[in-house]
């Protein structure tokens, strides 16, 4: 499937972007934590752990991820909460997510069935004269 311009140009979800809005000094760790689905806190405690042992090299790969990464668009900053808490269930546990979506497929699936079976049957037929009888 080719894509065309618009798509290469419109902002995406599923790509990893500083998020200034809710970092603190360049917003790498709140997009780490956006694009991975942890909790910003647990991101930012490990980070400042990092940098306890490993001072270079942790300086170093934030001011990188600091300079290369884009800045989190606004389309994407201000959306619906239960949007924002799937796409981080969905980073965290992805078969879980899946499996649970499955599942209420499923039996979103057999509800249907069900009726599907009540409607076509004759005892719907019959509950309909009923009712008919009834008015």
């Amino acid at each position: 499937m080719k894509r065309d311009r618009y798509d290469r140009d419109r902002p995406r979800r599923n790509k990893l972007y500083r998020n200034s809005e809710d970092g603190v000094i360049a917003g790498v760790c709140a997009g780490v934590a956006d694009y991975f689905g942890f909790d910003l806190t647990i991101t930012r405690v490990l980070v400042v752990i990092s940098a306890l042992f490993f001072t270079v090299f942790t300086v170093f790969l934030y001011l990188v991820l600091a300079i290369l990464l884009p800045k989190r668009p606004p389309e994407l900053s201000r959306s619906e909460p239960d949007d924002d808490e799937l796409d981080k269930r969905m980073r965290a546990e992805p078969h879980a997510s899946l499996h649970t979506i499955r599942h209420r497929f499923r039996e979103i699936d057999r509800r249907l069935q069900n009726i599907e079976r009540y409607v076509t049957s004759k005892r719907f037929k019959l509950d309909r004269e009923f009712e008919g009888l009834n008015r």
